[in-house]
């Protein structure tokens, strides 16, 4: 049985992923978070040492902070212990420090675990493809006023999506955070609007509009099981891969 060691156990997405587990009759070996204190389940205590954790655990999952993510990935390369990072925040300094660990374990990088949106971010991929850059695409997203960063990893990996069918790079065709007088919208660029508040576990929706007319697809998360039951698949998956870098499309087939 693939047991399953838990960075951020403490938070709401490391307590979701253990009840999933639990649920799917897979082992949790532990937990770690910042505190190191209280218990993950039953008889499964919360600690700070992430190498000790990964000591005890055949896969590794995070979803905790951006700042941790140096300190797990030594800590799985050490051991040679897989990790699947759902964590989400992450810039470009933590985007290579994961394709370096990538090179000596298995390494999933996702900015959702869902099979929905992963499906989604496919045809996503495939309506840029075929529709010119006379359509514009924009991608809306709405989730909880607790969420601390923007736009959410989802909207980044459904952009990432669009900008792949464009055969173009995110990071120079993406525009954000329109106010005032911005000028008219660039042709090909692809714009993010995030909204928070409420409860909201996760809204997307990816807009392509032309003139006369708008294809839009989207995806509704109601809870964040369906997050914890994809992260709980996707790390056994990876439990059994060389090393190396993949993602959720890997997992399901995509």
């Amino acid at each position: 049985m693939t047991s399953i060691g838990i960075f951020g156990a403490a938070g709401r997405m490391g307590r979701a992923i253990a009840q999933a587990a639990a649920e799917a009759g897979i082992a949790i070996s532990g937990g770690t978070d910042r505190d190191g204190s209280g218990e993950l389940a039953p008889g499964i205590a919360i600690g700070s040492d992430p190498v000790a954790l990964a000591q005890i655990s055949d896969v590794l999952i995070d979803f905790s902070v951006p700042a941790a993510l140096s300190s797990h990935l030594d800590a799985c390369v050490a051991v040679g212990k897989p990790i699947l990072i759902g964590t989400t925040g992450l810039e470009s300094e933590h985007h290579a420090l994961i394709d370096k660990a990538a090179q000596a374990i298995a390494v999933l990088q996702t900015g959702n675990t869902s099979l929905g949106v992963n499906l989604l971010a496919a045809l996503v991929e495939q309506a840029a493809a075929r529709l010119g850059d006379d359509w514009d695409i924009e991608i809306v997203e709405m989730h909880h006023r607790h969420k601390v960063d923007a736009p959410s990893g989802t909207a980044l990996l459904l952009g990432e999506a669009a900008a792949r069918g464009r055969g173009i790079a995110l990071a120079e065709h993406s525009e954000r955070g329109r106010d005032g007088i911005t000028g008219a919208r660039a042709k090909g660029a692809i714009g993010f609007a995030a909204l928070r508040g409420g409860s909201v576990a996760g809204d997307h929706q990816v807009i392509f509009a032309t003139e006369g007319e708008r294809i839009e697809i989207g995806h509704r998360a109601e809870n964040r099981v369906i997050f914890a039951r994809g992260a709980v698949k996707g790390a056994q998956w990876l439990s059994a891969q060389p090393a190396g870098r993949y993602d959720m499309k890997a997992v399901l087939g995509l």
